[in-house]
């Protein structure tokens, strides 16, 4: 088991611990992720300070809190400052064995956003890591379930990445109360990728889910999607309706949303979400997420928004050269790449200004376990 201690004051920190001052970049909790992530891939202390800084409630939120504490046991590390609205943070990650973990949020906070701090590391640990996720699995502000799922796994498992994910229940905000199971096998080394030019899209697919609300929901999101892809010119579209008979439907609460994804004739998978919320008409759902969609594919990129910046510490981790055009440039991504570099030592070549279509090259580290 892990330890962890709450502490006024944290012990000192060594010459060799990293230092991460989490207010950089966009300040949010993607700076956390991603710098524990990659302290535990490499096995070095890490010390992050100003954590959340920019947020409207700065410091840990539960369900960052969760997935220090996830990564703390995988890694067995020793912890200190690990609670509730804590500001800094020491982590020293130990060895990697793997193994069955569980992990309850106890709130609707992000199940996919709890992977996003375990995958890297799983991938290097002695065995196979299965997890078990209770949380939300379609948050504002977070990666769907269905997009961790069908998009961004089949791009890492290019890369030589062996994991899959299995949605179990929904969980919505503000009950939560959603099961997302996750089984990663250990790889010696990642593999690099190249997503530059795209190539005509073959077909797009989607789910379009309603939970504890009539199966008409989740009918009409997925209609008016179709309606808006075929409009735009893509013939080849294929939306499921994912609904529940009332006596059967396990989830805790309402919620309802859509998930699209466009695969290419060159490999690269682009995706686009929206959430519905009280109000909001179906239609609107599912067009929304149809036109963010069709907008990241007309800028002939082969990355979207935000499969770009998941990309990154995957990419500096491989081993040669990996190259991705990204249909928008957005600060999680650059402060993603500027937290990568301060971390590894790698460099990487942006094209591009933020907002705005670009490309990212980087020659990786050639990690291996």
């Amino acid at each position: 088991m892990f330890q962890f201690l709450y502490q006024e004051n944290l012990s000192p920190v060594g010459d060799d611990v990293i230092e991460i001052d989490g207010s950089m970049g966009e300040g949010g909790g993607a700076v956390l992720r991603t710098a524990l992530a990659l302290s535990a891939v490499g096995q070095r202390p890490i010390h992050i300070y100003n954590i959340r800084a920019k947020r409207a409630k700065p410091g840990l939120a539960p369900q960052h809190m969760h997935g220090v504490k996830a990564l703390a046991e995988l890694t067995k590390a020793k912890v200190e400052g690990l609670s509730l609205g804590s500001i800094e943070l020491k982590f020293e990650p130990g060895a990697m064995d793997g193994g069955k973990f569980r992990v309850d949020i106890g709130t609707a906070g992000s199940t996919t956003l709890i992977l996003q701090i375990l995958m890297p590391a799983a991938a290097f640990a002695k065995r196979s890591v299965e997890v078990e996720i209770t949380g939300g699995t379609d948050n504002p502000l977070a990666p769907p379930i269905d997009f961790l799922k069908n998009v961004t796994l089949p791009i890492l498992q290019k890369m030589g990445y062996q994991g899959e994910v299995e949605c179990i229940r929904r969980g919505h905000y503000p009950r939560g109360g959603g099961i997302v199971r996750a089984r990663i096998e250990p790889i010696q080394r990642l593999n690099t990728i190249e997503l530059v030019e795209p190539g005509k899209v073959t077909r797009i697919s989607g789910i379009a889910h309603c939970v504890k609300l009539p199966e008409h929901i989740a009918t009409r999101m997925a209609h008016a999607a179709s309606m808006a892809l075929i409009k735009a010119g893509y013939s080849k579209v294929n939306i499921k309706a994912e609904s529940y008979e009332p006596s059967r439907d396990p989830h805790f609460g309402p919620g309802t949303g859509i998930t699209l994804w466009a695969e290419t004739e060159q490999g690269a998978i682009l995706g686009a979400s929206s959430l519905g919320r009280p109000g909001k008409p179906a239609e609107q759902v599912g067009r929304e997420a149809a036109e963010s969609l069709v907008k990241q594919l007309r800028t002939g990129r082969a990355a979207d928004r935000h499969l770009t910046d998941q990309l990154i510490p995957y990419m500096a981790l491989a081993e040669g050269t990996s190259d991705i055009t990204s249909a928008e440039l957005t600060s999680h991504a650059l402060t993603n790449i500027a937290l990568v570099e301060q971390i590894l030592g790698v460099k990487f070549e942006v094209d591009g200004q933020q907002g705005q279509p670009g490309r990212i090259k980087v020659i990786g580290l050639g990690f291996n376990k």
